[in-house]
């Protein structure tokens, strides 16, 4: 199957969570904000999120500064 995120096509196996996509890229999920197909995905349901073929994510990471 296929996802999309941020922008890049990725070839994706069925039933991959959205934490599983988190972690395989590296990402600390207390860490990021997930949209999915447009609707935001509350951080405690990453577990429970399944992808599907087609779907469109836009990750975005909490970077601190001052």
């Amino acid at each position: 199957m296929v996802v999309v995120l941020n922008g890049k096509k990725m070839d994706m196996t069925e039933g991959v969570t959205l934490l599983e996509l988190l972690e395989s890229k590296g990402l600390s999920p207390e860490t990021v904000v997930v949209e999915r197909n447009k609707e935001i995905v509350p951080a405690d349901s990453f577990t429970d999120v399944v992808l599907n073929d087609g779907d469109h994510l836009e990750v975005l990471r909490f970077v601190g500064g001052g």
